[in-house]
């Protein structure tokens, strides 16, 4: 018999509010559970303490029996510091459309171009200035230094 921890939904109609239970995993989502475990109220504000309660003994104690939980009930879990959470990776929902790639494309090679020009037009005018720094040297101060005698 394979147990799972998972949400059952109660409430009304567009007024969900869930049990977390702990179940067969052939029964229905509504039907006979083992044990309740904790609540999700998903209405309520996400900074209000009462949205999600937990008995975390007995989900302790679900766990090392073999429980598995479902993955809203883990990423709850993960939250809560019982378990760790579960890493995603979706590497297409990061990557930018055909037309917008051709954009990203043709505003990099506007940028090599601009690049490449202030270079070669960096390069002439370092040659034409003559070095100023040596120019600049300060004279030493001789009439702090020599006082007429008397």
């Amino acid at each position: 018999m394979t147990v799972r921890i998972r949400l059952s939904r109660y409430g009304a109609k567009k007024k969900p509010y869930y049990r977390i239970v702990v179940a067969d995993a052939r029964a229905p989502r509504d039907g006979k559970f083992i044990e309740r475990v904790g609540s999700f109220d998903p209405l309520k504000e996400k900074t209000d303490q009462s949205r999600l309660n937990l008995q975390l003994e007995r989900i302790k104690h679900w766990l090392g029996t073999g429980a598995r939980p479902s993955e809203r009930v883990h990423q709850f879990l993960s939250d809560a510091g019982l378990l760790t959470p579960i890493k995603k990776n979706n590497p297409n929902k990061a990557k930018p459309k055909k037309k917008a790639q051709e954009r990203i494309k043709a505003k990099e090679e506007a940028l090599k171009k601009k690049e490449e020009e202030a270079k070669t037009s960096e390069a002439p005018a370092a040659e034409t200035k003559p070095e100023a720094p040596a120019a600049e040297t300060k004279p030493e101060a001789p009439a702090a230094e020599t006082k007429p005698e008397a």
